[in-house]
């Protein structure tokens, strides 16, 4: 297995997944801290492994005492970040109160007027800030702190409660520390979406250790509020599959219950199977729903014994491409497998 070309092509898709994750309803999310999250986050997995620090520096090409210095660097400093352009206009407009667009324009002038017209609009779609008037002479400031607090705590309030609650499923027993070393949050809005939880029956705590759990999670299809969760739990399903895959070796089975298979299907508007192919999604959905609410109800009858709990997790997903070759490219094919059987299923055990 050539490791170093999978790691390479791995990082490309995943560079794209970020990109569009970073630019989701036209909000420019600031990116001065992800390779050095992404350096943090490699190590710690790495060392987490029981790969000693020595070669985890060789594998980052550095020496050892240089690799030290830059994690605890990188540690020491992962709750400051670089200004971006949409930090700065924030800046500028708290300085200056309302300010003309004119005046906006000319203070950034190197950034480009594409980028701060795009910065602007993303802050008053946003809430954060207002503009009134037209033209080159339309005033824009910032929204009171109160209004900016609430739309923060709002969009917290919105989010959280999800993404907690899908990382306890999948990760728990978790404690309190545990779960404020991954989710980021200020301890406060983290507390309160706990409570939610809690209230609502959706996550339990074990009255003697303290550790935070859930016997199921649910997003509704469509759902507004918790996509953010929807699409980490689907991310984070197949990664987590493809990993234990790989801790089983390269070549896959029959008969296994971990791994996946891929097909493309080339059709066009009047073949005869295109809407077949195109309701794979919905009917796959729906019987897999039907299956999952029958083994719910019986666990609601019988208890799973401690011990005896295997997770199994089914992912799904489809995506169409419009012309994704040129005519001179495309040659029509059979339906394409990318892995040995056909026939495969994805689960995570």
């Amino acid at each position: 297995m050539d490791t170093k070309l999978l790691v390479d092509a791995i990082v490309r898709q995943t560079t794209v997944l970020i990109a569009h994750l970073c630019t989701a309803a036209g909000v420019r999310a600031p990116l001065a801290q992800v390779a050095d999250q992404i350096f943090l986050g490699l190590s710690r997995e790495i060392e987490a492994q029981g790969v000693g620090r020595k070669v985890v520096a060789d594998m980052f090409g550095l020496a050892l005492r240089s690799y030290q210095k830059k994690v605890q660097r990188l540690t020491e400093s992962a709750s400051t970040r670089d200004k971006t352009l949409w930090e700065a206009l924030i800046d500028f407009l708290r300085d200056q109160g309302s300010v003309s667009r004119e005046r906006i324009f000319e203070r950034f002038q190197f950034d480009g007027d594409e980028a701060v017209a795009a910065m602007l609009r993303d802050l008053v779609a946003s809430g954060i800030a207002y503009s009134t008037g037209r033209g080159d002479q339309a005033l824009y400031g910032l929204t009171s702190a109160s209004d900016r607090a609430q739309l923060i705590r709002q969009d917290l309030h919105d989010s959280l409660p999800a993404l907690v609650w899908v990382t306890i499923y999948r990760e728990g027993p978790l404690t309190l520390e545990t779960l404020r070393e991954r989710m980021g949050s200020e301890a406060a809005a983290l507390d309160g979406a706990l409570l939610e939880l809690e209230r609502d029956r959706s996550i339990q705590r074990d009255a003697r250790t303290g550790r935070y759990h859930s016997s199921l999670v649910t997003i509704p299809v469509g759902a507004r509020v918790g996509w953010e969760a929807a699409v980490f739990d689907h991310f984070q399903a197949v990664a987590k599959a493809i990993a234990a895959k790989l801790q089983l070796g390269p070549h896959s089975q029959a008969a296994d219950v971990i791994g996946g298979a891929t097909l493309s299907f080339d059709v066009w508007p009047d073949h005869p199977q295109a809407p077949a192919v195109y309701g794979l999604l919905r009917r796959t959905r729906q019987e897999a729903n039907a299956l999952w609410q029958q083994v719910d109800a019986y666990n609601r009858e019988h208890p799973i014994a401690e011990g005896q709990l295997e997770q199994v997790t089914f992912y799904m997903g489809q995506n169409v491409q419009r012309n994704p070759l040129s005519d001179s490219e495309r040659v029509l094919t059979q339906p394409t497998n990318i892995l040995a059987e056909p026939e495969e299923e994805s689960h995570d055990a």
